[in-house]
This record gives C-alpha cells, structure tokens and sequence, in this order.
C-alpha cells in the first residue's frame, strides 16, 4: 500500500459564523515542508482540545476522493466542497476507510504515524458547509476520514510518499469500525476485539468496553 500527500493544509483558530464558536477548521494549503511533532503540524492550531488534537489526533487525514461524495449528495454546496473545508491536514487519492486498519504504522515523509482513529463529525461541519445534518451523514456514510498518533516525528511535504510498515489488526479496517459502532446492537465480542486493538485511542477502546459490557448486562440478542 503506497499513495502520495496532494496536499498539506494547517489553520489557526477563527470564529466560526453565525455563533463565532472558536474552530479550527479553516485550513489553507502549504507547499512546503512541514514539522510534525506529537501533537501536530508546526503552524496548526485546534480550539477545542477537548475532542480536537493531541496525541491521539495529531494529524487528520481526508481522503480528496470524498469530496465528490458529498456534492453529489449537496450540489448546493459543490463549489465549497474542495480538500481542506473539512479541515484536514493530509489530503490523498487512493487511500480510504476501506484501505486502512486501526493500528496501522505509515511512514509518511520523514515521520512514522499511527491510525488511532476514525474521525468522528461534529456540529461544525454543518455550519462550515452551510448544510444542517451534514455531520450525521458523513458519518452514515463513513466518509469520516481519520487520525493519527504521531509515532516518530519528522517532516512532510507535499509530494511525500506515504508507505504502510505494520498492520497489527489486518481485520478491523476503519470501515469496520464504523460498521460495528454504528450498529443498533453489535456483538459484544466483536466490541471487545475492537477494544483490544493496538494503536487503538484508549477513550475509544473504553467506549467499546463500556458498550460491551451493557449489552451483555441487557442481553445483547434482545
């Protein structure tokens, strides 16, 4: 497995219209050498560090061939729906949900990265597009995208190659996942696999433990 970053993008913290929420979310592309470092790309900011950056969700990356996705399902929105408006960091062709696992090790330029997590859509992509219940269909649709723990840090360009090392989890790709998360009343073992996924963000692998557990305290075939 082997593609290329198209783009680099990173963002200070702006208002987000009409409530002026502070966000993160507006990128603008660079092209030149970035420094990744455990919590990101040197010059990117997030507002909400809560839910948003560090460690666990150093780098975001955004497939560019969602895009088409989304226009077709809001052509009022076509001219907006560009790589970066989602405010990814890394933007490629030819690598989605399909194509990764939880776990996976990249070499991507001079760092090493780690998958740690699908993207999980909030609010703020509704009000950046302009389309009320945007973020609920793209997760529906699990055109999320993803994050990374930054493993060893180093510096990436646009044009770097991005190259798969390990795959400890070759069975629960991010599609999986989503599919296994989003399901009304998964199987709880099959949560307990998630759960124990190297690489796998730990609020994540406690949220499915947690899920695990009550729906075998509520009978998970009801």
């Amino acid at each position: 497995m082997k593609t290329t970053i198209d783009q680099l993008f990173i963002g200070r913290v702006r208002p987000l219209l009409p409530e002026c929420e502070p966000t993160g979310i507006y990128k603008t592309a660079v092209d030149r050498p970035l420094r990744l470092g455990a919590t990101g790309l040197e010059g990117d900011e997030q507002a909400d560090l809560r839910h948003h950056g560090g460690p666990w969700k150093a780098l975001h990356h955004y497939p560019a061939e969602h895009y088409a996705v989304l226009a077709q399902e809001w052509p009022q929105a076509a001219d907006l729906l560009a790589a970066g408006v989602l405010g990814e960091n890394v933007s490629t062709h030819g690598l989605t949900e399909h194509d990764l696992c939880i776990g996976d090790i990249l070499r991507m330029g001079s760092a090493r990265v780690q998958v740690s997590q699908p993207r999980a859509p909030c609010w703020k992509i509704d009000r950046r597009i302009k389309v009320d219940g945007a973020s609920r269909f793209v997760e529906a649709a699990g055109v999320t995208g993803w994050y990374y723990a930054v493993l060893t840090p180093g510096e990436l360009a646009p044009g770097d190659t991005i190259e798969l090392e390990e795959r400890p989890s070759p069975a629960l790709t991010l599609a999986d996942y989503w599919d296994a998360v989003l399901a009304h009343r998964p199987d709880p073992q099959v949560l307990r696999r998630i759960a124990a996924a190297p690489g796998l963000a730990p609020d994540k692998a406690e949220r499915c433990r947690e899920r695990a557990d009550w729906l075998e305290r509520n009978g998970a075939s009801r």
